[in-house]
C-alpha cells in the first residue's frame, strides 16, 4: 500500500466509518477489514491518528483499527503477520513526539505502545525505555505527562508477564531505572506540596496528575521488579517514606474544597499508596516485616484514634482496615504449633505483631469498631424505614454493600477477635452486661450501641461458644426483646433476630424451637402488631433468618413434628410477603424461604399450596424481564412438584408450558432457565401417574438440548430414561428413531461416562420393551457386539455392553440370531465363530461387571443358549457354568431354619413401603420401577431353578455319557459348588 496514494482513500474510509448511517457505515467497515492485512495499512493509520489538524473521531476510530491490528497481526507466528521492516518504522514513528492533545486518544496510543513494548521490549524495541526516560524530564507539561502516561502503560504491561526470562528481564529493567523512578515522584511530590503551600490549586492539580502516574510507575517496579526487595535500600527508603508522604496528604486534604478536581486526585493517590503496601504485603510478606510496626501503628493511629479525624474518608479507611487485617491474618506471620519448626522470618514478624497487639491496644480497638463503626448511621436507618426492601438487598451482597466501609469493619472484627479471641472475650462480654436489662426508649444512642454489640456477639458466636449460655440469655432476655412494640426499639428486635439466627447453628437447644417459631410467627404478622407503623424491615429480617439459619437441609436440628404446628400460619404469612414486596430481589428471598418450607414438610404441604399455585403464573408473567426471578419460580416448582406427588398433574396447564420455554435452545432465556427447567421437567415425570400429549410434545426440545453436548447431558439422559418408565410404546413410537439418530451422533465424539449414560438408555428401553427395543435401537447394537468380541478396554462402558447383549440374547433369542448374522456376514467370518469368541470374551470380562443384577442377567442369557448340539455351545461350556456359579455366589443366601439356599432378588409382589418421617416418600417413577421389576426375568427368575432346568435338558439332549463327558470339562471345585447350591432338586 502507497502512503502518498492511499493516505487520502483510508481517510476517506474512516471518516465514512464513523457516519451513523448503516449504508454508509457497513461498506466502510467491510473495506477496512479487507485492508488489515495489506503492507503499509498501520504506517497509513500511524499517519492519520497522529495528524492533529484531522477530526477526532477518525483519529479515535484510526488508533482503535491500529490497537487491533497489534492484538493480531504483530507477532512473528501471526498469520498475515506484519512485515519486520514496517515494524521497525511504526515503532520508530510511535516514539517520536508525545503531544497527542486528546486525552482519550493519548490513553489509547499509551496502551497500543504498550501492546508493542509486551513483544518487542527490549530485545527488537531497546530504544523504548530510554526515549520514556528522557521524555518525561523535559519542561513542556503536556509531552511530560504523556510520556509519563506512556512509561506508566509500558511498566504495567512489562509486569504482567509470567513466563521466567520475562521475570528476568524485568528484573533487570527495574534495577536500571528505580532510582529515577523514585527520584521522579519525590520531584513532582515536593511540587504538589509547594503549590498546595501557596494555594495554586490549579497547578496543583496537574502536578498532582504526575505525581499519581509516577506513583503508579513506582507500584509495579516496587512490587514486582525484585525477588527479595528487602535487600534493597532504595526499595525499603521508598516504603518508609510513603508513610511521611500519606501524613503529609492527608494533612493537605484539610485545605483543599471537597467537590475540588484537586481534592478527587488526592484521595487517589492516598489510595494508591496503601495499595503499594497492600500489594507488596500480599507478595513479599517476609520482605514486608520491617513495615509491619509502622504499618500499624498508622493504621491504627489514623483509624481508631482521634488523629484522624478530619482527614480520613471512608476508602481510606477501608484500605488500612485490610492492611491490619492482612497483617493479623498472614499465614506467614504464625508460627507452627511446634516453634523450632518455624522460620526464624516467622518468628521475627510474630514477634512484632505480639509487641504491637497489647491488652489496651486489642482494647481500644475492640470498643472503637463496636461502638463507632458498628453504629447504624442516620443514612442506613432512613434507608431501613423508607425502603426496607433495598435496605435488606444491600446488606445480604448487593454491589455497593461488597464495598462500603460496614462489611469491612465486620471482617476485621471478626479476624481479630479469633486471632486475639481470649484477651478480647471478657472485653466484649463486658459491654453484653452493661446493656442487661431495659432499654431507654428516648436515648437513640443507647439503642444503637446495644444494636453494635449485639452485632458483635452475633459475628463471634463460633469464638464465644464456652463464654456464653445463649439459651438462656435467650429465654431471659432476647425474648422479651421481640416482644417490644416500641416504635424505636424495631432495629433492636430486627437485630435480635439476626442474633438468634447466627447462633442457631452454633449453640441453641432444639426445644426452644417452637418458643422461637412462636416470636417469629408473631413479628410475621405485621397486622396484629399494637403501632400502625410498617414494620416490613423487620419481617424481611424474620425471612433471612429462615433463608441463612432455620431452614437449610444440613440443619440436622431441625423438626419437622416441632414446626408443623406453625405451618399452615407460616406459610400463609410468607406467602402474603411474598405478595407484597415488589423487588425482585426481595421476591427472590422470600420464594427461597417458601421452597425451603416445603422441602422440609414434603407432603405435608398439601393443604397450603393453593393460593401460591394461584399467584405463581402471574408471578412468571410480571418477571418476563427478570430471568434471575424465573430462576427462583422454577426452583419454587419443583419443591412444590415433589411435596404433591402426583397431584401435581393438577399444575400442567402451567408448568408444561413453563417448563416448554426453559428447555427450548431457541429462546434467548434458556441461557439462564435451562438447568432449573431440566430438574423441573424431571420431576415433574418423576411424579406424573400417567403420559400426556402435552407433556409428550414437550419431548421435541429434547434434540437440540442433546446437540449442545453440554453440562446438562446428564440431566437430559435422565429425562429420556423417565419418560421410558413412563410410558415406553407411546414414547418409543414418536422419538425412537430421533433418538437413535441423535445417539449415534453423540457417540462419535463423547466422553466414557456420556458413552455409558446413552448406553444405558438402550438398556432400558430393552428392559421395558424386550421385543419392539432391539428393533428401535438396531443401529445402535452392532457397535455393542463388536465392543464385546474385541475386548472393550474400559470396564463400565463393557459393563454396560454385556447388559445390553444379556437382555437381547435372554428376552428376544430370535433378534439375537439375525444380530449374529449381521455381524457374521458384515466381519465375513462363520457365525459359529462369532458366536464363541463373543461367549469367550464375555465370560473373561466377566470381572468387569459389578452390579449384581447385571451378573445375574449374564449367567440366565448365557444358560439360555442351553440345550444346544452346537459344537461351540459346548466348546463354551466350562466358561457358562463358571459364571452360573459366579451369579449364585452373588444372589443366593441360606435360610437359617430350613438350612436351604434361595435366591434373594426375586420379586413376587409389589407392596408401598413404609415411610418413615425422615425419608422421602416414593415417587410414582419409584412405583413404576418396582411393578417393571415384577416382569423382568432378573427379578422372577430363580438363577438355581433355571440352572437345573437347562443342565437337566442338556443332560436329556445328550444323554447320559455324553452330558458326564461335558460335565468333566468344569473345574472338579466349580461343580461341587454347583452340587452344594443344587441340593434338593
Amino acid at each position: 500500500m502507497d502512503l502518498n496514494s492511499a493516505s487520502t482513500v483510508v481517510l476517506q474510509v474512516l471518516t465514512q466509518a464513523t457516519s451513523q448511517d448503516t449504508a454508509v457505515l457497513k461498506p466502510a467497515e467491510e473495506q477496512l477489514k479487507q485492508w488489515e492485512t495489506q503492507p503499509g495499512f498501520y504506517s497509513v493509520l500511524l499517519n492519520i491518528f497522529t495528524n492533529h489538524s484531522l477530526d477526532v473521531n477518525v483519529r479515535w476510530l484510526a488508533v482503535l483499527y491500529f490497537k487491533n491490528g497489534i492484538d493480531r497481526y504483530w507477532r512473528r507466528v501471526a498469520p498475515h503477520a506484519l512485515s519486520e521492516e514496517e515494524k521497525t518504522t511504526l515503532r520508530a514513528g510511535l516514539i517520536t513526539n508525545f503531544n497527542e492533545p486528546v486525552n482519550q486518544i493519548a490513553t489509547q496510543i499509551s496502551v497500543l505502545i504498550a501492546k508493542v513494548a509486551r513483544v518487542d521490549c527490549p530485545r527488537q524495541w531497546p530504544e523504548l525505555i530510554p526515549t520514556l526516560v528522557e521524555s518525561v524530564k523535559v519542561q513542556d507539561d503536556l509531552q511530560q505527562h504523556r510520556a509519563l502516561l506512556t512509561f506508566y502503560h509500558v511498566t504495567k504491561t512489562l509486569a504482567s508477564k509470567r513466563l521466567a526470562a520475562d521475570r528476568k528481564l524485568f528484573y533487570d529493567l527495574t534495577s536500571s531505572i528505580y532510582s529515577f523512578a523514585c527520584s521522579l515522584w519525590n520531584h513532582h511530590t515536593d511540587t504538589f506540596l509547594q503549590q498546595i503551600c501557596t494555594g495554586d490549586e490549579a497547578a496543583a492539580a496537574n502536578s498532582l496528575e504526575r505525581t499519581l502516574l509516577s506513583l503508579k510507575v513506582l507500584r509495579k517496579l516496587t512490587v514486582h521488579g525484585f525477588v527479595e526487595p528487602h535487600w534493597n535500600a532504595e526499595v525499603m527508603g521508598f516504603l518508609h517514606a510513603a508513610f511521611e508522604r500519606l501524613k503529609q496528604f492527608l494533612e493537605c486534604s484539610r485545605s483543599i474544597r471537597a467537590e475540588s478536581i484537586c481534592r478527587d486526585r488526592l484521595e487517589k493517590t492516598i489510595i494508591l499508596f496503601t495499595k503499594v503496601l497492600l500489594d507488596f504485603l500480599d507478595q513479599h510478606p517476609f520482605s514486608f516485616t520491617a513495615l509491619i510496626q509502622r504499618s500499624l501503628e498508622f493504621s491504627v493511629s489514623y483509624v481508631f484514634t482521634e488523629a484522624g479525624e478530619g482527614v480520613v474518608f471512608e476508602q481510606f479507611i477501608v484500605q488500612c482496615m485490610n492492611l491490619i487485617k492482612m497483617i493479623v491474618k498472614n499465614y506467614a506471620y504464625k508460627p507452627s504449633k511446634n516453634i523450632e519448626d518455624s522460620s526464624p522470618e516467622t518468628l521475627e514478624a510474630h514477634k512484632i505483631k505480639t509487641a504491637f497487639f497489647t491488652y489496651p491496644t486489642l482494647m481500644e480497638i475492640c470498643r472503637r469498631l463496636v461502638t463507632h463503626y458498628f453504629l447504624l448511621t442516620k443514612e442506613e436507618l432512613t434507608m431501613w424505614e423508607e425502603d426496607p426492601e433495598s435496605f435488606t438487598v444491600e446488606e445480604t451482597g448487593g454491589d455497593s454493600w461488597k464495598y462500603s466501609l460496614r462489611p469491612c469493619t465486620e471482617v476485621l472484627f471478626i479476624d481479630i477477635f479469633h486471632e486475639y479471641n481470649q484477651t478480647l472475650t471478657p472485653v466484649l462480654l463486658e459491654m453484653v452486661h452493661s446493656l442487661q436489662g431495659s432499654t431507654n426508649m428516648e436515648n437513640t444512642n443507647a439503642i444503637l450501641i446495644k444494636d453494635a454489640v449485639y452485632n458483635a456477639v452475633g459475628l463471634a458466636a463460633y469464638e464465644l461458644f464456652d463464654s456464653v449460655d445463649f439459651d438462656q440469655w435467650f429465654k431471659n432476655q432476647l425474648l422479651a426483646e421481640l416482644q417490644v412494640s416500641h416504635d424505636r426499639y424495631k432495629p433492636i428486635r430486627r437485630r435480635v433476630i439476626w442474633l438468634i439466627g447466627q447462633w442457631i447453628s452454633v449453640k441453641f437447644k432444639s426445644d426452644l424451637r417452637p418458643v422461637l417459631y412462636e416470636a417469629i410467627r408473631n413479628l410475621l404478622q405485621d397486622r396484629d402488631l399494637v403501632v400502625s407503623i410498617n414494620n416490613l424491615g423487620i419481617r424481611l429480617q424474620c425471612v433471612l433468618f429462615f433463608l441463612n439459619v432455620c431452614l437449610p437441609v444440613d440443619d440436622f436440628e431441625f423438626r419437622t413434628d416441632q414446626f408443623l404446628p406453625y405451618l399452615e400460619s407460616m406459610f400463609t404469612l410468607l406467602f402474603q410477603l411474598l405478595q407484597e414486596v415488589t423487588q425482585c430481589d426481595t421476591k427472590m428471598h422470600v420464594l427461597h424461604v417458601l421452597s425451603c418450607v416445603i422441602e422440609r414438610v414434603n407432603m405435608q404441604i398439601r393443604p397450603y399450596v393453593g393460593c401460591l399455585v394461584q399467584y405463581l403464573p402471574l408471578l412468571w408473567k410480571q418477571s418476563e424481564e427478570h430471568n434471575m426471578l424465573r430462576c427462583a419460580i422454577l426452583t419454587t416448582l419443583i419443591h412444590l412438584v415433589q411435596g404433591l406427588g402426583a397431584d401435581s398433574k393438577n399444575l400442567y396447564p402451567f408448568l408444561l408450558p413453563v417448563i416448554q420455554l426453559s428447555t427450548d435452545v431457541s429462546q434467548p432465556p434458556h441461557v439462564y432457565l435451562l438447568e432449573d427447567g431440566l430438574e423441573l421437567w424431571l420431576v415433574t415425570l418423576e411424579n406424573s401417574p400417567c403420559l400426556t400429549p402435552e407433556l409428550l410434545r414437550i419431548f421435541q426440545n429434547m434434540s437440540a438440548l442433546l446437540e449442545l453436548s453440554s453440562e446438562n447431558l446428564k440431566n437430559c439422559f435422565k429425562i429420556i430414561n423417565a419418560y421410558i418408565f413412563l410410558s415406553s410404546s407411546e414414547f418409543l413410537q414418536m422419538y425412537a428413531a430421533d433418538l437413535c439418530r441423535s445417539f449415534c451422533e453423540l457417540l462419535k465424539d463423547i466422553t466414557t461416562e456420556g458413552q455409558v449414560q446413552v448406553l444405558k438408555v438402550v438398556e432400558n428401553v430393552l428392559k421395558v420393551n424386550p421385543v419392539l427395543g432391539p428393533q428401535m435401537f438396531q443401529p445402535l447394537l452392532p457397535s455393542v457386539f463388536r465392543g464385546i468380541i474385541d475386548g472393550e478396554r474400559y470396564p463400565v462402558v463393557m459393563s454396560t455392553y454385556l447388559g445390553i447383549m444379556g437382555r437381547v440374547l435372554l428376552q428376544n433369542a430370535r433378534f439375537f440370531s439375525l444380530l449374529l448374522s449381521q455381524m457374521a456376514c458384515e466381519l465375513g467370518q462363520e457365525l459359529d465363530q462369532i458366536l464363541g469368541n463373543m461367549i469367550e470374551m464375555w465370560v473373561d470380562r466377566m470381572d468387569n461387571i459389578t452390579q449384581p443384577e447385571r451378573r445375574k442377567l449374564s449367567a440366565l442369557a448365557l444358560l439360555s443358549l442351553l440345550p444346544s448340539l452346537n459344537s461351540v455351545i459346548q466348546d463354551k461350556f466350562c466358561g457358562i457354568i463358571n459364571i452360573s456359579v459366579e451369579g449364585l455366589h452373588d444372589v443366593m443366601t441360606e435360610d437359617s431354619e430350613t438350612g436351604t439356599y434361595k435366591d434373594c432378588m426375586l420379586m413376587s409382589h409389589f407392596e408401598e413401603p413404609k415411610v418413615t418421617e425422615d425419608e422421602e416418600p416414593p415417587t410414582e417413577q419409584d412405583k413404576r420401577k418396582k411393578l417393571l421389576a415384577l416382569k423382568d426375568p432378573v427379578h422372577t427368575v430363580s438363577l438355581q431353578q433355571f440352572i437345573y432346568e437347562k443342565l437337566k435338558a442338556q443332560q436329556e439332549l445328550l444323554g447320559e455319557q455324553g452330558f458326564h463327558a461335558l460335565m468333566e470339562t468344569v473345574d472338579t471345585e466349580i461343580v461341587a459348588q454347583l452340587q452344594e447350591f443344587l441340593q434338593g432338586f
